[in-house]
Protein backbone atom coordinates (compact mmCIF):
# COMPACT_ATOMS: atom_id res chain seq x y z
CA UNK A 1 0.00 0.00 0.00
CA UNK A 2 1.88 2.95 -1.11
CA UNK A 3 0.82 6.79 -0.36
CA UNK A 4 2.67 10.24 -1.15
CA UNK A 5 5.90 7.82 -2.49
CA UNK A 6 5.62 6.17 0.82
CA UNK A 7 5.44 1.97 1.24
CA UNK A 8 2.69 1.90 4.19
CA UNK A 9 2.32 -1.73 4.42
CA UNK A 10 2.96 -4.61 2.57
CA UNK A 11 0.47 -7.84 1.90
CA UNK A 12 -0.44 -10.95 3.75
CA UNK A 13 -2.80 -12.00 0.78
CA UNK A 14 -4.28 -11.78 -2.26
CA UNK A 15 -6.94 -12.26 -4.22
CA UNK A 16 -9.29 -10.79 -6.99
CA UNK A 17 -12.83 -10.89 -8.28
CA UNK A 18 -13.73 -12.96 -10.98
CA UNK A 19 -17.71 -14.67 -12.28
CA UNK A 20 -18.66 -17.55 -10.81
CA UNK A 21 -20.96 -19.97 -13.22
CA UNK A 22 -23.12 -23.02 -13.17
CA UNK A 23 -22.01 -25.14 -16.59
CA UNK A 24 -25.11 -27.33 -16.09
CA UNK A 25 -27.34 -24.47 -16.33
CA UNK A 26 -25.32 -22.84 -19.16
CA UNK A 27 -25.58 -25.84 -21.08
CA UNK A 28 -29.50 -26.41 -20.13
CA UNK A 29 -30.10 -22.85 -21.48
CA UNK A 30 -28.11 -23.67 -24.96
CA UNK A 31 -25.20 -20.99 -24.09
CA UNK A 32 -21.98 -23.04 -25.39
CA UNK A 33 -19.32 -20.53 -25.15
CA UNK A 34 -19.02 -18.08 -22.25
CA UNK A 35 -19.88 -14.56 -22.02
CA UNK A 36 -16.34 -12.14 -22.99
CA UNK A 37 -17.80 -8.58 -23.37
CA UNK A 38 -20.46 -6.67 -21.62
CA UNK A 39 -22.97 -7.32 -24.00
CA UNK A 40 -22.86 -10.98 -23.98
CA UNK A 41 -22.92 -10.97 -20.51
CA UNK A 42 -26.64 -9.08 -20.93
CA UNK A 43 -27.27 -11.41 -23.41
CA UNK A 44 -26.44 -14.20 -21.86
CA UNK A 45 -28.22 -13.40 -18.60
CA UNK A 46 -31.06 -12.84 -20.33
CA UNK A 47 -31.15 -16.66 -21.32
CA UNK A 48 -30.45 -18.07 -17.97
CA UNK A 49 -33.74 -16.52 -16.68
CA UNK A 50 -36.13 -18.42 -16.67
CA UNK A 51 -39.65 -18.68 -15.44
CA UNK A 52 -40.66 -22.85 -15.18
CA UNK A 53 -43.75 -22.67 -13.54
CA UNK A 54 -45.40 -20.26 -15.38
CA UNK A 55 -46.44 -17.82 -12.76
CA UNK A 56 -44.51 -14.52 -14.16
CA UNK A 57 -41.82 -14.74 -11.91
CA UNK A 58 -38.47 -16.25 -12.82
CA UNK A 59 -37.14 -19.39 -10.56
CA UNK A 60 -33.75 -18.73 -12.40
CA UNK A 61 -31.99 -15.66 -12.83
CA UNK A 62 -29.26 -15.01 -14.50
CA UNK A 63 -26.91 -13.35 -12.29
CA UNK A 64 -27.02 -12.01 -8.30
CA UNK A 65 -26.78 -8.68 -8.04
CA UNK A 66 -25.17 -7.16 -4.03
CA UNK A 67 -27.90 -5.18 -3.08
CA UNK A 68 -26.82 -2.43 -0.31
CA UNK A 69 -24.63 0.99 -0.47
CA UNK A 70 -21.48 -1.08 1.92
CA UNK A 71 -18.14 -1.89 0.53
CA UNK A 72 -18.71 -5.02 -0.67
CA UNK A 73 -21.27 -3.61 -3.30
CA UNK A 74 -18.76 -1.38 -3.86
CA UNK A 75 -16.19 -3.22 -4.40
CA UNK A 76 -18.32 -6.18 -6.92
CA UNK A 77 -18.97 -2.50 -9.04
CA UNK A 78 -15.18 -1.66 -9.39
CA UNK A 79 -14.18 -4.13 -12.12
CA UNK A 80 -16.78 -2.72 -14.34
CA UNK A 81 -15.66 0.86 -13.49
CA UNK A 82 -12.12 -0.13 -14.12
CA UNK A 83 -12.92 -1.81 -17.40
CA UNK A 84 -13.98 0.93 -19.09
CA UNK A 85 -10.76 2.99 -18.15
CA UNK A 86 -12.46 4.96 -14.82
CA UNK A 87 -11.12 6.33 -11.99
CA UNK A 88 -13.43 7.82 -8.93
CA UNK A 89 -10.34 10.07 -7.88
CA UNK A 90 -8.73 12.94 -9.32
CA UNK A 91 -5.37 14.59 -7.92
CA UNK A 92 -5.75 12.86 -4.46
CA UNK A 93 -9.81 14.17 -4.35
CA UNK A 94 -13.19 12.28 -4.70
CA UNK A 95 -14.01 12.60 -8.36
CA UNK A 96 -17.39 10.63 -9.31
CA UNK A 97 -19.38 12.32 -12.03
CA UNK A 98 -17.28 11.00 -15.25
CA UNK A 99 -18.23 9.14 -18.27
CA UNK A 100 -16.96 5.65 -17.34
CA UNK A 101 -18.84 5.79 -13.84
CA UNK A 102 -21.81 6.81 -15.66
CA UNK A 103 -21.05 3.59 -17.88
CA UNK A 104 -20.70 1.38 -15.34
CA UNK A 105 -23.22 2.24 -13.45
CA UNK A 106 -25.64 2.45 -16.36
CA UNK A 107 -24.73 -0.78 -17.58
CA UNK A 108 -25.76 -2.54 -14.14
CA UNK A 109 -29.25 -0.80 -14.20
CA UNK A 110 -29.23 -2.33 -18.00
CA UNK A 111 -29.28 -5.99 -16.43
CA UNK A 112 -31.88 -5.10 -13.94
CA UNK A 113 -34.00 -3.55 -16.35
CA UNK A 114 -33.83 -6.89 -18.36
CA UNK A 115 -35.45 -8.69 -15.31
CA UNK A 116 -32.08 -10.78 -15.41
CA UNK A 117 -30.89 -10.37 -11.86
CA UNK A 118 -31.52 -11.46 -8.35
CA UNK A 119 -30.95 -8.79 -6.25
CA UNK A 120 -29.06 -10.39 -2.51
CA UNK A 121 -30.84 -9.20 0.96
CA UNK A 122 -29.61 -6.24 1.72
CA UNK A 123 -25.74 -6.21 2.78
CA UNK A 124 -25.95 -9.61 2.00
CA UNK A 125 -24.08 -10.00 -1.64
CA UNK A 126 -21.36 -11.88 -0.40
CA UNK A 127 -23.96 -14.90 0.14
CA UNK A 128 -23.86 -18.18 -2.01
CA UNK A 129 -27.02 -19.89 -0.92
CA UNK A 130 -28.71 -18.83 -4.26
CA UNK A 131 -25.81 -19.99 -6.46
CA UNK A 132 -25.61 -23.25 -4.61
CA UNK A 133 -29.17 -23.80 -5.09
CA UNK A 134 -29.47 -23.10 -8.80
CA UNK A 135 -31.63 -19.61 -8.36
CA UNK A 136 -29.41 -17.82 -9.95
CA UNK A 137 -26.42 -19.16 -13.06
CA UNK A 138 -23.28 -16.28 -11.94
CA UNK A 139 -22.56 -14.53 -9.24
CA UNK A 140 -19.18 -11.95 -8.75
CA UNK A 141 -17.54 -13.36 -5.52
CA UNK A 142 -13.48 -14.29 -5.16
CA UNK A 143 -11.45 -17.28 -4.39
CA UNK A 144 -12.50 -17.12 -0.77
CA UNK A 145 -16.06 -18.13 -0.96
CA UNK A 146 -17.42 -21.02 0.12
CA UNK A 147 -18.46 -21.94 -3.45
CA UNK A 148 -15.20 -23.30 -3.78
CA UNK A 149 -16.16 -26.13 -0.88
CA UNK A 150 -19.46 -26.71 -1.97
CA UNK A 151 -20.47 -29.90 -4.29
CA UNK A 152 -22.05 -27.83 -6.98
CA UNK A 153 -20.83 -28.12 -10.74
CA UNK A 154 -19.28 -24.50 -11.07
CA UNK A 155 -16.42 -22.61 -13.10
CA UNK A 156 -15.25 -19.33 -12.92
CA UNK A 157 -14.64 -17.21 -15.69
CA UNK A 158 -12.98 -14.01 -16.06
CA UNK A 159 -15.18 -10.79 -15.32
CA UNK A 160 -16.31 -9.86 -19.13
CA UNK A 161 -15.24 -6.43 -20.34
CA UNK A 162 -16.53 -3.27 -21.69
CA UNK A 163 -13.25 -1.55 -22.81
CA UNK A 164 -10.46 -3.87 -21.78
CA UNK A 165 -10.29 -7.12 -18.83
CA UNK A 166 -9.99 -5.56 -15.42
CA UNK A 167 -10.90 -6.99 -11.71
CA UNK A 168 -10.61 -5.40 -8.01
CA UNK A 169 -7.95 -6.56 -5.77
CA UNK A 170 -8.92 -8.25 -2.44
CA UNK A 171 -6.16 -8.30 0.09
CA UNK A 172 -5.27 -7.93 3.79
CA UNK A 173 -2.57 -6.07 4.19
CA UNK A 174 0.62 -6.40 7.29
CA UNK A 175 1.99 -2.78 9.18
CA UNK A 176 4.34 -2.42 11.34
CA UNK A 177 3.49 0.20 14.30
CA UNK A 178 6.59 2.54 15.77
CA UNK A 179 6.72 0.83 19.20
CA UNK A 180 10.29 -0.24 21.50
CA UNK A 181 13.21 -1.57 19.65
CA UNK A 182 12.88 -4.54 20.82
CA UNK A 183 9.19 -5.53 19.68
CA UNK A 184 9.82 -3.54 16.06
CA UNK A 185 12.65 -6.32 15.40
CA UNK A 186 10.21 -8.69 16.51
CA UNK A 187 7.83 -7.68 14.50
CA UNK A 188 10.45 -7.45 11.55
CA UNK A 189 10.83 -10.99 12.24
CA UNK A 190 7.19 -12.17 12.42
CA UNK A 191 6.51 -10.06 8.53
CA UNK A 192 9.67 -11.56 7.19
CA UNK A 193 8.17 -15.34 8.18
CA UNK A 194 4.53 -14.66 7.42
CA UNK A 195 5.83 -13.57 3.62
CA UNK A 196 8.19 -16.42 3.25
CA UNK A 197 7.82 -19.22 0.67
CA UNK A 198 6.65 -22.17 3.11
CA UNK A 199 4.09 -19.69 5.15
CA UNK A 200 2.78 -18.27 2.00
CA UNK A 201 2.13 -21.84 0.61
CA UNK A 202 0.79 -23.36 3.25
CA UNK A 203 -1.98 -20.41 4.00
CA UNK A 204 -2.71 -20.06 0.45
CA UNK A 205 -3.20 -23.67 0.26
CA UNK A 206 -5.31 -23.03 3.39
CA UNK A 207 -7.30 -20.00 2.76
CA UNK A 208 -7.80 -20.28 -0.92
CA UNK A 209 -6.26 -16.82 -1.47
CA UNK A 210 -3.28 -16.03 -3.62
CA UNK A 211 -0.12 -16.64 -2.70
CA UNK A 212 2.16 -12.83 -2.29
CA UNK A 213 5.31 -14.82 -3.18
CA UNK A 214 6.52 -15.77 -6.15
CA UNK A 215 8.33 -18.44 -5.02
CA UNK A 216 5.39 -19.42 -3.33
CA UNK A 217 3.00 -19.63 -6.42
CA UNK A 218 5.29 -21.38 -8.22
CA UNK A 219 5.94 -24.12 -5.84
CA UNK A 220 5.59 -27.96 -6.38
CA UNK A 221 3.01 -27.92 -3.72
CA UNK A 222 0.80 -25.19 -4.79
CA UNK A 223 1.22 -26.03 -8.15
CA UNK A 224 -0.68 -29.36 -7.36
CA UNK A 225 -2.52 -27.37 -5.27
CA UNK A 226 -3.82 -25.67 -8.82
CA UNK A 227 -4.43 -29.02 -10.56
CA UNK A 228 -6.73 -29.86 -7.76
CA UNK A 229 -8.74 -26.63 -8.20
CA UNK A 230 -7.82 -25.39 -11.91
CA UNK A 231 -10.61 -22.53 -11.59
CA UNK A 232 -7.94 -21.09 -9.65
CA UNK A 233 -5.82 -20.53 -12.92
CA UNK A 234 -8.48 -17.28 -13.79
CA UNK A 235 -7.82 -16.11 -10.40
CA UNK A 236 -3.59 -16.12 -10.91
CA UNK A 237 -4.07 -14.80 -14.21
CA UNK A 238 -6.72 -11.73 -13.69
CA UNK A 239 -3.80 -10.66 -11.39
CA UNK A 240 -2.22 -8.83 -14.50
CA UNK A 241 -5.31 -6.79 -14.87
CA UNK A 242 -6.18 -6.22 -11.51
CA UNK A 243 -6.65 -2.48 -9.68
CA UNK A 244 -7.12 -1.43 -6.31
CA UNK A 245 -9.29 0.97 -4.75
CA UNK A 246 -8.63 4.44 -4.11
CA UNK A 247 -5.65 4.23 -1.37
CA UNK A 248 -6.51 8.56 -0.33
CA UNK A 249 -7.15 9.97 2.83
CA UNK A 250 -10.81 9.89 3.78
CA UNK A 251 -11.48 6.66 1.51
CA UNK A 252 -14.56 5.44 3.70
CA UNK A 253 -16.32 8.56 3.18
CA UNK A 254 -16.06 8.27 -0.64
CA UNK A 255 -17.19 4.63 0.07
CA UNK A 256 -20.11 5.52 1.39
CA UNK A 257 -21.41 8.09 -0.95
CA UNK A 258 -20.41 6.30 -3.94
CA UNK A 259 -22.60 3.17 -2.25
CA UNK A 260 -25.39 5.42 -1.78
CA UNK A 261 -24.87 6.01 -5.88
CA UNK A 262 -24.63 3.02 -6.54
CA UNK A 263 -28.03 1.33 -4.56
CA UNK A 264 -29.68 4.19 -5.78
CA UNK A 265 -29.08 3.17 -9.14
CA UNK A 266 -29.92 -0.12 -8.87
CA UNK A 267 -33.37 0.70 -7.82
CA UNK A 268 -33.99 3.05 -10.32
CA UNK A 269 -32.49 6.63 -9.93
CA UNK A 270 -30.17 7.87 -13.34
CA UNK A 271 -27.02 7.11 -12.67
CA UNK A 272 -25.57 10.78 -13.75
CA UNK A 273 -28.21 12.08 -10.92
CA UNK A 274 -26.95 9.94 -8.45
CA UNK A 275 -23.06 10.36 -8.72
CA UNK A 276 -23.54 14.44 -8.75
CA UNK A 277 -25.93 13.91 -5.66
CA UNK A 278 -23.09 11.76 -3.97
CA UNK A 279 -20.11 14.17 -5.16
CA UNK A 280 -22.43 17.30 -3.77
CA UNK A 281 -21.84 15.12 -0.55
CA UNK A 282 -18.48 14.64 -0.49
CA UNK A 283 -17.70 18.00 -1.37
CA UNK A 284 -19.85 19.53 1.91
CA UNK A 285 -17.69 17.17 3.94
CA UNK A 286 -14.58 18.23 2.34
CA UNK A 287 -14.92 22.09 3.14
Amino acid sequence: MQLDGHIWSVPLFVGNVGLFYRPDLFQAAGISQVPKTWSELREAAKKLTIDRNGDQRPDQYGLSMPLGKGEWTVSIWFPFLFSSDGTVVKDGRPDLVNESAIAALKFWQDLIKDGSTKFSAPERGYEEDDFIAGRVAMQLTGPWTFIMKSQVDFDVMPIPMNRHPATVLASGNMFIMKTTPEREKAAWKFLEYVISEPFQTEWSIGSGFLPINLKSAQSQAYQEYIKQKPVMKTFLEQLFVSNTRPIIPGYSRLSDSLGRAIEATMLGAPPEASLKEAQARLDLIGK
